[in-house]
């Protein structure tokens, strides 16, 4: 389980084709402090650690292995010199200052626009029509990790958009003050939104 809240920006520093897709992630963590098999988000996508060290410069760095389902869900992220948004499992008693994040993307969204809006940045995002249901202004959403809240939600003809804003803090610490339209973002809804929705499935019957 994760927070969304980013505690480091990484850098793939390699991709190598093995079945799946074999990534070297350099971090700033102190790698003598990651276990192997714990789990890392890396842009909102939990992986476990199958390998860890450091580079002659003391850079340290940590390995995951990318399934097949995996790379054809999430976004086009598995590329050398990529930046990634990290997250270390959150730990019992840890301050839970974002929201209840798992790590499992539910699509993927694409930037539609920019905006400023005073010292942050509106973005809005279209989304599978799938997710439509999950979305609500003032919840909680998970783009590339980084855990925000839904300012708006419109469905049109073609789908549905949704926006949030950026403020200069969280722009300076995760790779979204670097979106621009086009670019595509994992997206993870609210885990409660996934089992309300449930509910009233199952109550439906």
């Amino acid at each position: 389980m994760f927070t969304g809240i980013v505690s480091d920006v990484g850098r793939v520093r390699s991709v190598e084709r093995r079945g799946g897709l074999r990534a070297v992630v350099e971090t700033a963590y102190d790698t003598d402090t990651v276990d192997l098999g714990a789990s890392i988000a890396c842009s909102g996508v939990c992986l476990t650690v199958v390998d860890k060290g450091r580079d002659g410069n003391g850079r340290g760095w940590f390995a995951v292995d990318v399934s097949h389902e995996t790379v054809s869900r999430t976004a086009d992220q598995w590329v050398e010199g990529r930046a990634l948004n990290l997250e270390r499992a959150m730990k019992l008693g840890d301050e839970l200052g974002g929201h209840i994040v798992t790590g499992h993307v539910d699509g993927v969204g694409t930037v539609v626009s920019v905006d400023p809006d005073g010292d942050s940045r509106r973005v809005a995002f279209a989304v599978p029509a799938e997710l439509a249901p999950f979305l609500a202004p003032k919840g909680s959403v998970t783009l590339d990790g980084v855990s925000l809240t839904v300012n708006a939600v419109e469905d049109t003809g073609d789908g549905t958009r949704f926006a949030i804003n950026l403020i200069p803090h969280t722009r300076a610490v995760t790779t979204l003050g670097a979106l621009e339209p086009d670019a595509r973002v994992n997206v993870e809804i609210d885990v409660l939104a996934r089992y309300l929705q449930r509910m009233e499935a199952y109550r439906a019957r």
